[in-house]
């Protein structure tokens, strides 16, 4: 009798991992959660997934309730190298964890982990787009004008041109007290592979004023700076106001 136990109880922790990993999808996607771990191009997968898995564990406890699955018969999930349901226990545990905590966006502690510095904003990484010279600059987001030094580097190319973006503070240690770098985190599939932006701006007081990880708008325009022995378009801040974090903080 004891030996068959947790084979009987096996089969359950299967049909709860299923379950829970579909509504951890679901749970995602309804409170916008979703943006903060994959591209958008990805979201309706990522919805049917949850659909899907829900579909399956519903289908499996029905079989189970029905007496359908042998249960002399060896599981399959024996390929793995964990004892009988610990595959599903772990998964089980998992989905619980990811619906108790909530995630959250990346900031700047993680910008400095993965290589943002006061330096020129990350290039190599952006895909350069069509360059046009119609569009308005203060419309341009900070990945806009990162894609527009990836076609042409030279600063003195925007000076005066009017900015107006939106991101999070980076208090980056190699520049002076009077800059700040305001940053957005660029996602091309999902949170693992996010990395960070910036543009370098100029205050006219100490950016101690503004913590890091507070999402600004800033306003003003485009000026060169020499910041860390290299020349760099720069933002000379004119306007700066607090605004919260947006549903989906990162750029694409």
């Amino acid at each position: 009798m004891s030996s068959r136990s947790p084979r009987s109880i096996s089969p359950w922790l299967d049909v709860f991992a299923i379950a829970a990993w579909g509504v951890l999808f679901l749970k995602y996607w309804l409170t916008g959660k979703l943006y903060l771990l994959i591209h958008p191009n990805y979201m309706g997968l990522t919805v049917i997934a949850g659909f899907a898995l829900l579909f399956v564990a519903g289908w499996r406890a029905i079989a189970l309730l029905q007496g359908v699955r042998n249960r002399d018969r060896e599981p399959a999930q024996h390929l793995t190298l964990l004892p009988d349901g610990w595959s599903s226990t772990l998964l089980l545990i998992t989905a619980i964890l990811g619906l108790l905590i909530s995630p959250r966006a990346f900031a700047s502690q993680t910008a400095i982990q993965r290589g943002v510095t006061g330096d020129a904003p990350t290039l190599t990484r952006v895909k350069p787009q069509a360059f046009r010279a119609s569009s308005k600059s203060e419309d341009k987001s900070i990945i806009d004008w990162v894609r527009t030094l990836t076609i042409y580097p030279e600063p003195d190319a925007y000076t005066g041109q009017k900015v107006k973006v939106q991101g999070f503070v980076i208090h980056p240690s190699e520049l002076p007290n009077q800059y700040l770098l305001i940053s957005r985190f660029v996602l091309t599939c999902c949170a693992a592979d996010a990395y960070p932006i910036s543009l370098p701006v100029k205050l006219s007081q100490s950016r101690d004023t503004y913590k890091p990880d507070t999402w600004l708008e800033i306003e003003g325009q485009m000026i060169t700076e020499t910041l860390a022995g290299k020349r760099q378009l720069t933002v000379a801040a004119k306007s700066i106001k607090p605004v919260s974090e947006p549903k989906n903080p990162y750029d694409y």
